[in-house]
């Protein structure tokens, strides 16, 4: 009689087994939390699919998924940098998905892989109540009215620093710019968020190479700070969004991806001050269209990374 019922709950446990993949998803993102709370809510209410999430940094994202490598569980990561969807690419951890609501984000925020949920870019951003003058470029953070009152984000620890500094040195052939912050007292203090916090706090007049969204968030929460994009260019972060070869709700995966590109799940990109991915969502900020880029070969600057950054590193006297 024993055998029988073990049996039998045996038989109910498998068959419940694939309902239970097909109810939930899980997505590893590192975007930030309001953003990924509110799209997994949203999601839910309209497919019933509950959503696990881990929000973290991109490295530890990544880490994650390293550990978790002999029984992953992650159906979508999002992603701060586009390397990461060519990294996994290639090492085939993604597989092909063309969401039908990707037909207006522009070719180059998507390929068969991946597809951006939303754009960042990077910035000065200024305290306005520092006693300094407006900068209007990124030379303008080497003048002497902002001596020992400029931070950067670390290019060793942010993918869209790194791709800055990247891009300003190719166009500029070579790190001279860095070398003038350098000895008009730049700090590099950490990643974003420790490069901004001081400028916040109004111990710092700026950054140099801060992420957009975030201090255009601080600002429409009542903070003394401006985000201004220098004329001369910047970069942009796209957020590649991907479905992992592994994903244990397929399906599941693809309609999340299909939401977060929906007219709802772009206003929710748009709110948090992020360029949505879609060309035909309005935000209320400058879109790319509005931004100058420097132009980056992104591989080649990834492929020459660790030179890169030991220029940078030298021309900071380190």
């Amino acid at each position: 009689m024993l055998k029988t019922l073990l049996a039998a709950g045996a038989a109910l446990l498998l068959a419940g087994a694939p309902a239970l993949a097909q109810d939930r998803i899980t997505v590893y993102t590192a975007g930030p939390a309001n953003l990924i709370e509110r799209l997994a809510e949203g999601f839910t209410a309209q497919t019933g699919i509950a959503v696990d999430v881990f929000q973290a940094t991109t490295g530890q994202v990544m880490a994650r998924i390293e550990a978790e490598a002999a029984n992953p569980v992650v159906d979508v990561v999002i992603s701060a940098s586009w390397e990461t969807a060519e990294d996994f690419e290639s090492r085939g951890w993604t597989v092909a998905y063309t969401s039908p609501n990707a037909e207006t984000v522009p070719d180059f925020l998507k390929t068969e892989h991946a597809v951006a949920q939303g754009v960042s870019a990077l910035a000065l951003v200024w305290n306005s109540r520092s006693g300094t003058p407006r900068p209007a470029d990124w030379s303008d953070l080497a003048d002497e009215a902002f001596r020992d009152l400029v931070t950067m984000p670390d290019p060793a620890q942010s993918g869209s620093a790194f791709e800055l500094v990247a891009a300003l040195a190719a166009a500029q052939g070579g790190m001279d710019l860095f070398e003038r912050l350098a000895e008009n007292g730049l700090e590099v203090p950490g990643a974003n968020a420790q490069a901004l916090n001081p400028v916040l706090q109004g111990a710092k007049a700026a950054v140099f190479g801060a992420v957009d969204y975030i201090a255009m968030g601080r600002a429409a929460a009542g903070e003394t700070v401006e985000v201004i994009f220098p004329a001369s260019g910047t970069v942009i972060a796209p957020r590649p969004m991907m479905i992992t070869s592994w994903a244990r709700n397929r399906a599941g995966a693809e309609a999340f991806v299909d939401y977060v590109l929906s007219d709802e799940g772009q206003a929710m990109v748009a709110d948090v001050f992020m360029i949505p991915a879609r060309s035909d969502i309005a935000a209320d900020r400058p879109l790319m269209a509005d931004l100058a880029l420097v132009e980056l070969d992104t591989q080649a600057a990834y492929a020459a990374r660790e030179e890169i950054l030991r220029d940078f590193r030298a021309a900071l006297g380190q």
